[in-house]
């Protein structure tokens, strides 16, 4: 068997309940449908972190975000890090990238180019944080000066959170795309494998889809469901979750949800399933490559994204140290056809941190010593179907003050989620969350108080000790036993 290519796509901030083939009748998804059709969808994946940086340093690396001491946003990811690319590289793939990274300071008031790089492994490397012009060195911007076009979002009517993006030639999406096609169309005439991630900022706010996309859903905005909140339940939630009510990251201009009305709410919803249309369309452009240059029955194929979005649900927008399901349970979908299964759903508990090391086994390659995560090849192949052992017992997340202080505040706060019951604890709060999914799957009744459930929690407790636990750096290897 020879080694696989790897096509690599990871979009920004998606929940997982965006695709059909997660149950969303209202989006139009058929090629990531499909993809799902002929290989494994995840049913229970979650990300390691609730922002971008972290979460892209876990899973590139396959270590948990503190271990990596890339624990937030606007953190420099340290030179000695071992990414998987590189690894991938290093044992012969020609690598490459189109969009974001995100494992430096990206902010242009510190980086006034391209982002900063470790050894990475992409040996062709198109960069374009987000599709905003920000730097000179954003190839999506130059992109578009070629083509005598310039990025300005517009406003839309109906609401003023939402914006109408450039047309899909124009978008950021189909730049990322149009990237990939180049990099396999060039690799097809080669022997040597290649990766190529596709890392495009949507479905990201601000929500700006094409016009031709939102329209889609103006025609039935009023079934459009209102955002999963019920008035009250804040009061027994914690100060970052009433804090960030009333704007998202504490900034009363961006997203208050407070002083939002239905139509604000539903047409936010539309923009944002509109824009996951558009992936899906590209998607369907990259596949379609793999296919035509004869290269997709040797291509793993993989869709995720980095974390999810609140989207209005327990009365906020966007992230930060909320561990709800929008937030951390994300798609997972993975294909290679004629070695792993085809259309089947796995309902085990999986982490973004088993991304890494399935790669390398599937590569044929020794997982580095560095990683802490679980391949995912034995769910992927066959095997899986004899087993009686679960892959995993539960799911662990953090957010270690990585995103926006609230009021100079940070959230110091870690989670564990088993197949029941989730626990969230904010250190040195003496705040909480308890969480019985199969009673209350919206997450609004925190348990924490409830005598009842005290067994429950000391359980919890000592699983969240345990997987803190084990974010112990595996490096540098034990060698003897003195």
């Amino acid at each position: 068997m020879s080694e696989p290519n790897i096509l690599w796509i990871c979009t920004d901030q998606q929940r997982y309940d965006t695709l059909g083939c997660y149950g969303n009748s209202f989006v139009k998804t058929p090629n990531i449908d499909r993809l799902a059709q002929n290989g494994v969808l995840f049913e229970n994946a979650f990300c390691q972190a609730t922002v971008c940086t972290p979460s892209r340093a876990s899973f590139l690396t396959g270590r948990y975000p503190r271990t990596t001491r890339c624990r937030q946003n606007g953190q420099n990811i340290p030179e000695d890090e071992m990414l998987v690319t590189r690894l991938l590289a290093d044992a012969g793939y020609v690598g490459g990238l189109s969009g974001k990274l995100h494992l430096s300071a990206c902010n242009p008031s510190v980086m006034h180019g391209t982002e900063r790089r470790i050894a990475d492994g992409y040996s062709q490397f198109h960069w374009s944080h987000h599709p905003d012009n920000h730097w000179p060195t954003n190839e999506y911007i130059q992109w578009l000066r070629v083509k005598g076009k310039t990025y300005q979002p517009l406003q839309t009517e109906g609401s003023r959170y939402v914006e109408i993006g450039p047309d899909a030639e124009d978008h950021q999406t189909t730049w990322c795309a149009e990237k990939a096609v180049h990099f396999i169309e060039a690799n097809q005439s080669y022997e040597q494998p290649w990766f190529f991630s596709v890392n495009m900022f949507d479905p990201h706010h601000p929500f700006n889809p094409p016009r031709a996309y939102l329209e889609r859903y103006m025609q039935k905005l009023d079934e459009i469901p209102l955002p999963n909140y019920k008035e009250g339940e804040l009061e027994e939630k914690t100060y970052f979750q009433q804090f960030d009510h009333n704007g998202a990251y504490g900034n009363e201009r961006l997203l208050p949800f407070s002083q939002m009305n239905e139509q604000d709410h539903r047409m936010l919803k539309a923009a944002y399933w509109a824009m996951i249309d558009l992936i899906d369309e590209q998607v369907g452009r990259m596949l379609e490559a793999l296919e035509r240059t004869g290269q997709l029955e040797n291509t793993i194929v993989i869709f995720m994204s980095d974390h999810g979005e609140l989207l209005g649900d327990h009365g906020i927008y966007l992230k930060g140290p909320f561990f709800y399901e929008p937030s951390i349970h994300v798609p997972l979908i993975v294909s290679w056809p004629g070695h792993f299964q085809s259309g089947v759903r796995s309902p085990e508990l999986v982490e973004l941190v088993d991304v890494a090391p399935t790669l390398l086994e599937a590569a044929g390659l020794h997982i580095h010593p560095g990683m802490q995560g679980k391949s995912l090849m034995q769910l992927l192949t066959a095997e899986a179907v004899d087993s009686k052992l679960s892959h995993r017992s539960d799911i662990y997340c953090e957010h270690y003050n990585a995103s926006a202080k609230q009021n100079g505040i940070g959230g110091f706060a870690t989670m564990v989620r088993t197949d029941r019951y989730k626990l969230v604890s904010y250190h040195r709060r003496h705040e909480e969350e308890l969480y019985d999914l199969q009673e209350d799957p919206n997450e609004r009744r925190n348990l924490w108080m409830d005598e009842s459930y005290s067994a429950v929690k000391l359980d919890m407790m000592k699983r969240l000790c345990d997987r803190m636990a084990e974010t112990v750096d595996p490096l540098p290897e034990r060698l003897a036993v003195w």
